[in-house]
């Protein structure tokens, strides 16, 4: 059984990012739903995390709990982002190829 989930964040709503997008993986992994949480950033939703503190620190409580986060460079660098994640611990790359990978070969993804 696949117990991989990649949650594909692109919104900028904060309420989402908090209610949905890191109360979600954080219970993921205390409740053993999937044993292995991946966020991806991707567009608007680096513009959220480098503007809020808030969700900055939700960032880093979701890594502190074995949730992988990456986000995308190409949108990271076209929006002014990429210093902020790095500097977070945020993975940065090229997501483009990897996310059709992972839809072709029928992975679970939630995209927010």
């Amino acid at each position: 059984m696949d117990q991989e989930l990649f949650i594909l964040w692109h919104s900028d709503n904060f309420i989402t990012a908090e209610k949905l997008v890191f109360k979600y993986a954080i219970n993921c992994r205390f409740q053993g739903w999937f044993s292995q949480v991946t966020i991806i950033i991707w567009g608007a939703s680096s513009q959220l995390a480098m503007r809020n503190p808030h969700i900055q620190k939700l960032i880093k409580e979701a890594m502190e709990h074995g949730i992988k986060v990456t986000a995308c460079k190409a949108c990271a660098d076209e929006l002014e982002s990429t210093n902020v994640l790095a500097e977070l611990g945020v993975e940065l790359r090229y997501w483009g190829k990897p996310l059709s990978e992972l839809i072709q070969s029928g992975k679970k993804i939630l995209s927010v």
